[in-house]
């Protein structure tokens, strides 16, 4: 049979691939970094996006509970602080919470110094609820250039910021030692796409039956299945938590369990185990040295073909 991934993890237990569904619980922090001066009079908006902390996560841990699963939640150190009952019942059903940002702050539109501040300011709440995040994922995945330099200051191990490649790869940096295992998302399973849609953030895409989601996932996992990689989902629980669409994520937790050789699991777990077989020298990832370019790229140093000059 031809493989697809040529250097695929050796998954635990004979696991033919590994599965996480991965959640941004993001709730209404986006309408108030998107519109600092006057979110608070955007009520319906804020409305729809309150649905995630205050509906769709009871309704998240509860299927997680019926199926014996933990998984991971992405959570801005703003929502921490404005949703502590929400917090607490995640980690109290064993669940991981991994560093999103403070107030899903946009990394790549700041100064180096700045993008520090609000990525320490979030550790600060973290920490206030007792747990170190070990993962991160980039608000709106804009992973800067200086980004991958304060994950090594403040010891994080993993990131899924980054979409380089099917299986986990290492960052590494130009400007310091350390490195990061990169545990890569895909684009065709983040649930904007398929959902997101609305007049107020200018995003307004086709509201479509949830079955034409779970015919792609499904389709985007078998093809991780087939071929010994990892399928995660970047998911928003304001989005696809909605009653129609939970029972788009049971079944795809149904159709996996199925199979009987599917590591269904936390980023945390992943990481711990990629991390050994590296130790233990039965894998070796790729490496990506970050960031990819220093400067603006020098083509544009002149003036390109055909623009005027002056």
């Amino acid at each position: 049979m031809l493989t697809l991934i040529d250097n695929p993890v050796p998954w635990p237990n004979g696991a033919r691939c590994a599965a996480a569904f991965t959640w941004d619980l993001d709730g209404d922090s986006l309408i108030h970094i998107a519109r600092p001066r006057d979110g608070d009079t955007y009520v319906s908006t804020t409305s729809y996006l309150r649905y995630g902390p205050e509906v769709s996560l009871p309704r998240i841990l509860k299927i997680y509970a019926h199926y014996g699963l933990t998984q991971t939640f992405f959570v801005p150190g703003w929502i921490v602080e404005r949703y502590p009952a929400q917090i607490e019942a995640i980690l109290a059903a064993g669940h991981e919470i991994g560093h999103h940002g403070y107030l899903h702050e946009s990394y790549n539109q700041q100064t180096k110094d700045d993008e520090l501040y609000w990525f320490e300011r979030a550790l600060a709440t973290y920490d206030r609820i007792g747990f170190r995040p070990k993962g991160f994922r980039a608000p709106l995945n804009e992973f800067s250039r200086h980004t991958l330099d304060h994950l090594i200051g403040a010891g994080i191990e993993y990131d899924s910021s980054l979409m380089g490649d099917d299986v986990p790869y290492l960052l590494t940096s130009r400007a310091r030692p350390g490195e990061v295992l990169e545990i890569p998302q895909n684009m065709a399973c983040d649930d904007y796409p398929q959902y997101m849609h609305s007049w107020d953030f200018g995003i307004e895409m086709p509201i479509q039956p949830p079955s034409k989601a779970l015919q792609l996932w499904t389709e985007e996992f078998e093809a991780q299945y087939e071929n010994g990689g990892l399928w995660l989902s970047t998911w928003h629980p304001f989005l696809s938590a909605r009653t129609a669409r939970a029972k788009v994520m049971i079944a795809l937790i149904e159709h996996m369990q199925a199979k009987g050789d599917v590591w269904i699991t936390t980023m945390g777990a992943i990481n711990d185990h990629v991390r050994a077989c590296i130790a233990d020298g039965s894998w070796a990832p790729r490496r990506d040295l970050l960031p990819y370019d220093i400067s603006p790229i020098p083509e544009f140093a002149r003036t390109m073909p055909g623009q005027p000059k002056g």
